[in-house]
């Protein structure tokens, strides 16, 4: 493994709040000094990182990279790729491919395919039940020892209570925190869109914003009786951040995340049945996309994730409610983190801190810092580089972005992975 010099880049550290220019040094994937030299210190390659901002390498808490199963959409190789374009070093991937990660086969194909593909880390959420059917528990310590960090029913129902209390509780006894996507099944079925005045103007299915509240109100009653650890993925609506606020007011050992397309989109986005927008949960009211930004400055909200979804293009050119949901986000996760802060919603550790230490904090692992004896998992970026993304010009197999034209400012130019380069600007 190459010895790597990073030479004179401005470390911005979350934890501490500080900024200073200096050298690291990495050797057997670990970063072994920074500022002083070791002895006898020879780089086999040196990165100059003059003017530009050293980062942990960031942590997504859901990207969906389509293997197994949906592999003529995107696989491993090439999200992964993506995500190292974008300064993403460690993936998380939900349960739901085909087949479901239920079962420790499954979850060592994902891990080998990874490994293989040596762009980025990519972890597993086991499934909650068997087949995210909702009715029987899956082997939850099964799922632990193969390598999950957590567990999930996506966006799957468990309609019957009990059996959701019953899954708590096992995952409690394991130790394992339950990623939860609120949404209740009946309220939000057939929907494709924000239940408000745009969605009756187009003539479109909505999704009250109740779908949300009631799913997060029940599992946080759940959650005080049976005392598993959980986490509240991909929340959308105001009424949302303020249930979280109380729980976590009331001592509730909980966090939650949005994703990034959600802190800049809105319903009127949909306006002319913009598929690109279509998205589940569905982008809601101006109110309820301030309240997610307030929620971020505020601290309710924990981390930003892409919520990446890869599609063909066949996938998104169809009447809108009959589009496949989700966009391809992962090269824009970063540029619209750091889009907050000119604006004003956050300054820049804080944005970082989303994209880095607390996501790596609610995953229980080892990464999303920039210390000596960690992982050289380091995303390099030019603060100062203006450009505009080109849909044509994405790594991900997914082109199917709401982004395409927008103007940005900060680009990744290097991203470092246990050590290794993996990925270079040109």
């Amino acid at each position: 493994m190459k010895r790597l010099l990073v030479a004179n880049g401005l470390i911005l550290d979350p934890v501490t709040q500080s900024v200073k220019t200096s050298n690291i040094y990495i050797a057997d994937g670990v970063i072994i000094a920074i500022d002083h030299e070791p002895d006898g210190f020879e780089p086999d390659q040196t990165i100059d990182a003059s003017r530009q901002i050293i980062s942990a390498g960031l942590v997504d808490l859901c990207a969906r990279l389509r293997e197994p199963g949906l592999e003529f959409k995107a696989d491993i190789d090439s999200e992964t790729r993506a995500a190292a374009s974008g300064g993403i070093t460690t993936l998380c991937c939900p349960p739901d491919t085909d087949p479901v990660i239920d079962e420790p086969a499954v979850v060592e194909l994902i891990h080998h395919k990874a490994a293989k593909a040596t762009h980025a880390n990519v972890l597993t959420l086991g499934a909650l039940t068997n087949g995210l059917q909702g009715q029987l528990l899956s082997e939850m310590s099964a799922l632990k020892a193969a390598g999950c960090v957590g567990l999930s029913n996506s966006r799957n129902p468990v309609l019957n209570t009990l059996i959701l209390r019953r899954a708590y509780a096992y995952a409690a006894n394991c130790g394992m925190t339950v990623h939860i996507e609120p949404d209740d099944h009946w309220l939000s079925a057939g929907g494709c869109a924000h239940d408000g005045p745009v969605a009756t103007r187009l003539g479109l299915q909505g999704i009250a914003v109740s779908a949300e509240t009631v799913a997060i109100s029940r599992a946080l009653e759940l959650i005080l009786e049976t005392g598993v650890k959980a986490h509240f993925g991909r929340l959308s609506s105001a009424h949302g951040i303020e249930l979280i606020r109380r729980a976590k007011d009331q001592g509730m050992d909980i966090t939650a995340d949005v994703s990034a397309h959600q802190l800049f989109l809105n319903e009127m986005d949909i306006n002319s049945f913009n598929s690109m927008c279509h998205v589940l949960p569905p982008l809601r009211s101006q109110r309820d996309m301030e309240a997610l930004r307030h929620g971020i400055s505020e601290g309710v909200i924990d981390a930003i994730c892409s919520d990446h979804q890869p599609h063909e293009p066949d996938a998104k050119q169809a009447p809108f409610a009959s589009t496949e949901p989700g966009i391809s986000a992962l090269e824009t996760l970063l540029p619209l983190a750091l889009r907050l802060v000119p604006e004003q919603v956050v300054p820049t550790y804080s944005a970082l801190s989303l994209l880095t230490t607390r996501p790596a904090a609610i995953l229980g692992i080892h990464a999303g810092v920039v210390a000596v004896n960690r992982p050289a998992d380091i995303c390099i970026y030019d603060p100062e580089e203006d450009w505009q993304l080109d849909a044509a010009g994405m790594l991900s197999r997914g082109r199917n972005t709401p982004f395409a034209g927008w103007n940005f400012q900060g680009k990744v130019r290097h991203t470092i992975l246990g050590g290794r380069l993996v990925y270079s600007a040109a």
